[in-house]
């Protein structure tokens, strides 16, 4: 990308980013700028390129991302100590729509991916059985029969038996029961689930009665796919069970991979222990990648709301009509009051390991975070556990806690998920958990949990020639001709937002 120890995103900043060490005392001198290092530059850190004023506002990404609580020279440390966030609280909003015209689907390439067809027309990228307990009472019998299960049903034509642990399903009142039920509801009617065995225990306020009317909400419930067992009404819950994963089993073998439209694609976008690349590499990757399959008719799914504070005008002034942007300011305030609902500053982020990695202020991980969605209009805004419904980029009501956005974003339809990560992170969601890192230093240190390296951005690869690359990749992992890390290790996991009172 550059041959030069720093780079500067955009030709209004007044900052650059260090691409290796820089110590003091160095002369540094790129873009006409000649300054000598004041302090020691970490990498991934921003230096001044010019001197700032106290009060001033620091620039990155051609944007504010804070204000200078001192002067600041140029050549100094620009991070923590010397600048502070510009955010407040509510906000109101005007819409002021791009002059943008919007293209419609291209139909000039059809490009393909191998996929399981299901017999609504739902699309799975994988042939799975799924347990989805109706309670944390059952975590255990579900545990214990896909324990089980693998050994028992080894060698057939599934693509395995998974379930997912949640403390969640009774106890609950109000919103808190609402978001469990949609949450589980979403995982239920998920295509990459071949079958499904929904697990209950009987006493519990989402019993099984409770919850069908829930999964009803959101079509019709396929008998043949989605098979109910409270554990209450058997003697042996276990045996019942392994009974039950036969009929799922049999029937999810029917399936078989087709070519199947990559338009029929959902992708959710996440990035979790971002660091100073992040908005440099993996981020816009991820954005290219958006821009490309949305204009293949595909959808992408962008969540994290509190890490869209302070970039929220740039996503409202994309929505494609008035109606879908009060739909994007609610959800911004919204999630500005349950901050203030609990007396938390709104700015509280970014969190010590994005810090650590070179970023100051919450408006300079919002900037980054949001480049993962591209340049698409936004088609949609979702309340927490709705499906998507439209085609295109979508936004969607979550917080920016890694397992449970992951979570809300597969409950909503995506197939895979992409995440990127500059600090790294092994997790993984029930759907392939594609680990994309920032940095080349972290995807040698940690390959058993990276899958792709947007790191070589930086070195001697374009980014039109790397998001080819990945582009290839991501229908590799699709097809099934390649596992996801998470997917390997076998690291799935669910979590479920909560914001009121357990009994």
């Amino acid at each position: 990308m550059t041959a030069s120890p720093v780079l500067k995103i955009h030709e209004r900043d007044n900052v650059a980013v260090a691409l290796v060490p820089i110590k003091k005392g160095n002369p540094l001198s790129f873009n006409n700028v000649h300054i000598e290092v004041a302090e020691d530059i970490g990498v991934g850190h921003k230096i001044a390129i010019e001197d700032v004023a106290a009060g001033q506002n620091i620039i990155k990404y051609g944007a504010p991302i804070g204000h200078a609580t001192q002067p600041i020279k140029a050549g100094s440390l620009v991070h923590v100590h010397n600048i502070a966030t510009n955010l407040e609280g509510i906000l109101d909003y005007t819409y002021e729509p791009e002059d943008k015209t919007t293209t419609n689907p291209s139909s000039a390439c059809q490009i393909t991916f191998e996929g399981y067809v299901r017999p609504n027309g739902d699309v799975g990228i994988r042939n799975e059985i799924w347990i989805v307990n109706t309670v944390g009472c059952v975590n255990k019998v579900a545990e214990s029969l896909v324990y089980s299960a693998r050994h028992h049903f080894k060698g057939r034509n599934i693509d395995g038996i998974h379930f997912f642990s949640h403390p969640y399903g009774c106890s609950q009142l109000g919103e808190d029961h609402k978001n469990t039920q949609k949450i589980l509801a979403g995982l239920v009617n998920h295509p990459n689930a071949g079958g499904v065995l929904v697990l209950g225990l009987g006493c519990e306020n989402n019993n099984i009665e409770e919850f069908k009317k829930v999964l009803k909400e959101q079509g019709p419930i396929d008998i043949n796919r989605v098979k109910f067992l409270n554990s209450q009404d058997v003697e042996d819950e276990h045996q019942e069970g392994m009974a039950i994963l036969e009929e799922l089993v049999s029937y999810a073998e029917n399936f078989s991979r087709q070519q199947v439209p990559v338009s029929k694609l959902k992708v959710g976008l996440k990035c979790g222990g971002s660091d100073g690349f992040s908005g440099i590499t993996a981020n816009p990757l991820l954005g290219v990648f958006s821009d490309t399959l949305v204009s293949l008719g595909g959808t992408t799914i962008l969540t994290e709301v509190p890490e869209m504070f302070g970039a929220e005008t740039i996503l409202m002034n994309r929505c494609v009509s008035e109606e879908v942007f009060q739909k994007c300011v609610k959800m911004i305030n919204n999630f500005k009051e349950y901050f203030i609902r609990y007396d938390q500053v709104i700015y509280e982020n970014p969190s010590p390991g994005n810090k650590k990695g070179g970023i100051s202020t919450l408006e300079e991980k919002s900037l980054g975070c949001i480049q993962k969605g591209g340049t698409s209009p936004v088609v949609d805004v979702l309340d927490y556990g709705d499906p998507v419904s439209l085609n295109g980029l979508n936004l969607l009501y979550g917080p920016g806690n890694d397992i449970v956005a992951v979570t809300a974003l597969v409950a909503s339809g995506a197939h895979l998920i992409l995440f990127t990560t500059g600090r790294g992170t092994p997790l993984g969601g029930p759907v392939p958990t594609v680990k994309v890192s920032t940095n080349s230093v972290l995807a040698d240190s940690k390959k058993n949990w990276i899958d792709f390296d947007a790191g070589v951005i930086l070195q001697d690869k374009t980014m039109e020639d790397v998001s080819k690359e990945f582009f290839e990749y991501i229908l590799d992992v699709i097809s099934g001709r390649v596992l996801a890390k998470n997917e390997e290790n076998d690291f799935r996991e669910i979590a479920i937002f909560k914001d009121g009172v357990t009994l």
